[in-house]
């Protein structure tokens, strides 16, 4: 498989874009929201599918996938396939690849972690599930836009890991942001705060790449709060035990959305303590 098109020029897809045109293998892109401008749009996505070998999906949620199958499920067949990549429930991933597979292509769940300066990178890190031979054929295209790719047996088990990712990450997000906001009441610099956690055990990437961020008062969007409440909603819908840090970010989430800040990047969520 050797040529690729991408489904979603958000955040995420566009810099993927920009790497597989780069790398010569890009074959075509769509968005709902039309980008003409964008190198190699096509007026659909059936047409992308049906120019590429590779369709890679990345959009909001799971009734946003699966509109994108039902425009191009008909220019499917052998010698293509699908990449999904958007985050959604195991039981949606299962539905969409038995809905591609039926049409001989083969379908791989494949969503990440990492955020715009990551794909923008090359250096986001995917979930890879599905059968062996089809990740075989795409893993050398997702390799232009990721540095890691780990490998699990079903396309269940690559969204439940990926939603496992995201409360981790949600939940440090808060914890950061509550703890920054007792030291701020305290009386202690942000410089001074981010030094010392810098020296503790909790220290983590989120906060390394979050620090300029709540610095600066800077929420423009590297993940945004709807999106991340849109995962939340669906580990919370998904899981199999009550699990209260969910629940409680979840409701964060919500309340930040509810605010305005939907498109704001997810560590507004500091705002919400005045923040």
């Amino acid at each position: 498989m050797q040529s690729i098109g991408v489904i979603g020029l958000g955040i995420i897809g566009t810099p993927w874009a920009a790497r597989y045109l780069a790398a010569g293998r890009l074959a075509g892109v769509w968005n709902r929201t039309p980008k003409p401008e964008a190198p190699l749009w096509r007026p659909t996505a059936r047409e992308v599918a049906a120019a590429a070998d590779v369709t890679h999906i990345v959009v909001a949620d799971p009734p946003a996938v699966s509109a994108v199958l039902d425009e191009i499920l008909p220019v499917l067949g052998q010698g293509k396939a699908v990449v999904q990549s958007s985050t959604i429930d195991p039981a949606s991933a299962a539905t969409f690849a038995a809905r591609v597979t039926a049409t001989g292509a083969a379908y791989v769940e494949s969503p990440f972690t990492g955020s715009k300066p990551a794909a923008e990178s090359g250096t986001l890190v995917f979930f890879m599930g599905g059968d062996r031979a089809a990740l075989d054929a795409v893993e050398p295209l997702l390799a232009i836009v990721s540095e890691t790719r780990f490998r699990l047996p079903s396309v269940e088990q690559a969204s439940a890991l990926k939603l496992a990712m995201n409360l981790n990450i949600a939940g440090q997000m808060q914890a950061l942001s509550e703890s920054l906001t007792f030291a701020r009441r305290a009386g202690i610099a942000d410089d001074f705060f981010f030094q010392v956690l810098g020296k503790n055990v909790s220290h983590s990437g989120l906060a390394r790449l979050k620090e300029g961020k709540l610095k600066t008062r800077d929420f423009s969007p590297q993940f945004s709060v709807k999106h991340m409440h849109k995962d939340m909603r669906l580990a919370e819908a998904t899981s199999q035990a009550k699990l209260p840090l969910l629940a409680a970010v979840r409701a964060c989430l919500a309340s930040a959305e509810a605010q305005g800040m939907g498109d704001d990047d997810f560590s507004s969520l500091i705002r919400l303590l005045g923040g």
